[in-house]
């Protein structure tokens, strides 16, 4: 079974997008997102999929959509959380969002590679701080405007 990792970007007030796009730009949340998930198999939906540049080099792609039409070039397309596993195998797993696909996956997740975003910012898409009786802080590092925290299962 994979090792699941959720990978997020989330402001103090649980902004984590707006218009489809990070609010802020962190070029060292950027360098840390490609080191956490080169190798990995990367889970997002359809929204985080065509938000990004294009496929991102050394990473898989698995695309988690209601739409069964939907097909996109170099994407694996899945519907359900047990599909995106499946066609995943054993690799391990990088869910880069958004907030829906962070929900479905939380309860599978082993870890949260987590990026602090100081301060409030704008947004149109939310994500619910992480609940510290389930998970429980193994590493931090402050940054000034933001802090890169480790969080790992506690239960």
């Amino acid at each position: 079974m994979s090792i699941v990792t959720l990978v997020v970007a989330r402001a103090d007030n649980g902004v984590i997008g707006k218009d489809g796009a990070l609010p802020w730009h962190i070029g060292e949340d950027l360098r840390r997102f490609k080191a956490l998930t080169m190798g990995s198999v990367m889970i997002m939906g359809r929204k985080t999929f065509e938000g990004l540049p294009g496929l991102l080099p050394g990473r898989r792609h698995i695309v988690l959509t209601r739409d069964r039409a939907w097909r996109a070039e170099g994407a694996e397309t899945a519907h359900s959380v047990e599909e995106a596993l499946a066609l995943a195998g054993d690799s391990p797993v990088s869910v880069i969002g958004g907030a829906d696909i962070f929900a479905l996956f939380g309860p599978r997740a082993d870890a949260v590679e987590l990026t602090e975003v100081h301060g409030d910012h704008e947004g149109d898409t939310r994500m619910p701080a992480f609940d510290p009786a389930r998970w429980r802080e193994a590493a931090r590092e402050a940054r000034g405007s933001h802090s890169f925290v480790r969080l790992e299962r506690g239960c």
